[in-house]
């Protein structure tokens, strides 16, 4: 089957529960993929599993224990909820990621276990201050350059057709603050440290900590702050002395740990 007739087959199946499998059913007609999941996200908001394809054991990590906390960390979903998203957009993960993402404990705390090649992810407004990313995902090999131009061509069909099913989701967020008013990550990342009983980081200091999470690199963090990279390092310094922990991957562990007792 060809785009052309499972396009069509999207658009019969708009407003019912076989939507999301025809969509992903037609972008593989324009470029294989293993594994796909759509999630939606409403500011800092336990995000919505539209959609997966995952056996139980894989969804535990792609879909359930993402929603329990890394979420925070990804590109897709800080980009897609942080940046302007004025047009929708076709992007891989690689090119979200900051300097050090691939060092960093969100990679290899949690999204290694993915075990994925490469991810790219169709982000689009769906309105109301919701984004859906429809991520599509390869286990042995990256998305070639006529692949990607491939999916990038058929991005405005796929815009259109997730605001026409997908653009009344705000109210399965519950009750959402308005925009704006949302806690940030980095009020997130004080809230959790005080969660413990440790009300002890200075607002630069959660600010470092939410930079080193992300996944920067010193030189990256200074440069984000207007500080020099020895003050940065000086900052984690004292960070882990306070939170009494002595390398990055406890205060990944730290940090997903508490969110539960205050989200």
């Amino acid at each position: 089957m060809g785009w052309h007739k499972a396009s069509a087959g999207v658009v019969d199946a708009l407003h019912g529960p076989e939507f999301a499998p025809a969509l992903i059913a037609a972008l593989r007609t324009l470029a294989p993929f293993e594994h796909s999941v759509t999630f939606a996200y409403h500011g800092d908001r336990r995000p919505l599993a539209l959609h997966d394809e995952f056996p139980d054991w894989k969804r535990k990590v792609m879909v359930a224990d993402y929603q329990a906390g890394p979420y925070l960390l990804d590109p897709f979903y800080l980009h897609a909820t942080v940046q302007p998203l004025t047009v929708p957009r076709l992007v891989r993960l690689r090119d979200l990621a900051p300097d050090r993402f691939y060092q960093g404990e969100y990679f290899r705390n949690y999204y290694v276990r993915t075990e994925l090649a490469e991810e790219i992810g169709f982000m689009v407004d769906a309105g109301q201050g919701v984004r859906v990313v429809i991520s599509a995902m390869r286990s042995l090999r990256v998305f070639s350059a006529r692949e990607f131009r491939d999916l990038e061509a058929a991005l405005p069909f796929v815009a259109a057709v997730v605001r026409r099913n997908w653009g009344d989701l705000l109210a399965q967020f519950g009750e959402v603050p308005r925009e704006g008013q949302g806690p940030a990550l980095t009020s997130l990342i004080d809230r959790a440290f005080r969660s413990v009983g440790r009300n002890l980081l200075t607002a630069r200091e959660t600010e470092v900590v939410e930079y080193t999470l992300k996944g920067y690199s010193a030189e990256a963090t200074g440069q984000a702050m207007g500080i020099t990279p020895g003050t940065v390092r000086i900052h984690k310094r004292n960070i882990y002395a306070k939170l009494q922990i002595g390398s990055q991957g406890e205060l990944f562990s730290r940090f997903i740990s508490t969110l539960s007792a205050i989200k």
